[in-house]
């Protein structure tokens, strides 16, 4: 069983940057794909990125790519989203989710962290 909690969250200005993290319980998170998903107010819940087990492989929405980082540490079973030029359209909640089939199956979910950007 693996737990997903995330933190780091917050208000930042249009421009700036957050760097959010995602702890995990359980040993076999290390093998696992990690993803950051998205949800904003009356929006789909979408894809921003992910990273496969090793940390070797990472993929990218377009509309974060070269913006956005994720990154993980296997040791310490965290994982990390770090966000620059911050822009409104990311305003959501972020998700960090795992599983063992890549991106597009997770078994466990995170409960979200706020990311606000004022303009």
């Amino acid at each position: 069983q693996v737990q997903l909690v995330e933190s780091g969250g917050g208000l930042v200005q249009a421009g700036g940057s957050l760097r959010l993290s995602c702890a995990a319980s359980g040993r076999a998170f290390s093998n696992y794909y990690v993803a950051w998903l998205r949800q904003a107010p009356g929006k789909e819940r979408e894809f921003v990125a992910g990273i496969n087990w090793s940390g070797g492989l990472t993929d990218y929405a377009d509309s974060v790519k070269g913006r956005f980082t994720i990154s993980r540490d296997r040791v310490k079973n965290m994982a990390y989203l770090q966000m620059n030029n911050l822009k409104s359209d990311d305003t959501a909640v972020y998700i960090c989710a795992a599983g063992p089939s890549g991106r597009w199956s997770y078994d466990y979910w995170g409960q979200g962290t706020q990311v606000t950007v004022s303009s």
